[in-house]
């Protein structure tokens, strides 16, 4: 886990519901028990500032960072997809997205990577879907400067077989499993014996490896997916650990936030088994997959 992922989890997980701030000095205690340095907090901050997600503003506990609108923003509607529920019916129409070709490769590289974080897949050259519209998709465009036509449509064709084109199910699915696996060996050891800034370290793990989900699952309806879909069972998993940790993690968020002392993590390799890492298998069998597919036809 580097700095910049680690300081995007705890602004979105903990952070948007005290204030939207921090000062650096409690940013480098919360990110301490995940051994990154404070030299790497104070980069990745000003890093973050720059890149307009932070704005740099003076606390009562010295220098500190506000999220921007913008991250606010983007941090809710991940916070939405993270702790999801079970999506609304699908009502059969596809979000087509037909966007222009960018000017360079690194834009093109860009969008193509801000597309499928927002839940739509190639489907042949310019063409991309969604089965439902991303509320963030017009700021994207607008911020890449690139135009777009987009409309719903209907499919003539079987619409599962369409998603299975677009993206890689099966090794979606894979990398749920080996999720599943990993998580429940992570937070056995998370009992009420642990101190909560442990607890916080465990719980932070799990977070950002769910998270991980964001930039490879679109959230489809279930209409699209196969049967006993272990995606499903994950986030049961995720949701009931995550909410059974937050107590013990928040009042840790708290302590860092107030300036009061932490005391260090316990060494896990002194009379215990190593902790298990969620660090996921190769991520290949992860990513959407660009194939040829029939487009879908416009819907009347």
């Amino acid at each position: 886990m580097n700095a910049r992922s680690a300081l995007f989890d705890i602004y979105g997980d903990h952070l948007l519901s005290r204030e939207e701030q921090a000062p650096v000095a409690a940013l480098v205690k919360l990110v301490a028990p995940l051994r990154i340095s404070a030299p790497a907090v104070r980069t990745a901050v000003s890093r973050m500032a720059r890149q307009g997600w932070l704005v740099p503003i003076q606390l009562p506990g010295g220098a500190g960072y506000r999220l921007t609108p913008r991250a606010v923003g983007r941090l809710r509607a991940a916070a939405d997809r993270i702790y999801r529920q079970d999506a609304p019916p699908w009502d059969e129409q596809w979000h087509v997205v037909v966007v222009e070709r960018a000017a360079d490769r690194a834009g093109r590289e860009r969008l193509r990577s801000a597309l499928s974080y927002l839940g739509y897949a190639c489907v042949e050259g310019p063409t991309w879907i969604s089965p439902r519209a991303s509320t963030e998709l017009d700021a994207l465009l607008a911020g890449e400067r690139i135009k777009a036509e987009c409309f719903h449509a209907s499919y003539d064709g079987d619409a599962r077989s369409l998603a299975a084109k677009a993206w890689d199910i099966d090794g979606l699915g894979n990398g749920y499993r080996h999720w599943l696996e990993r998580a429940r060996e992570l937070v056995r050891p998370a009992t009420r014996h642990q101190s909560d800034e442990e607890v916080f370290t465990i719980r932070s793990e799990l977070v950002h490896e769910w998270r991980k989900f964001l930039f490879v699952d679109p959230g489809l309806p279930g209409e699209l997916l196969p049967a006993r879909w272990p995606g499903k069972d994950a986030a049961e998993l995720f949701r009931a650990e995550a909410s059974r940790l937050l107590p013990a993690a928040g009042r840790f968020v708290d302590c860092c936030l107030a300036g009061g002392p932490v005391s260090p993590v316990p060494d896990p390799h002194r009379g215990h088994e190593p902790r298990p890492s969620l660090e996921p298998a190769p991520r290949s069998g992860l990513r959407a997959h660009r194939r040829s597919a029939q487009r879908p036809r416009p819907g009347r």
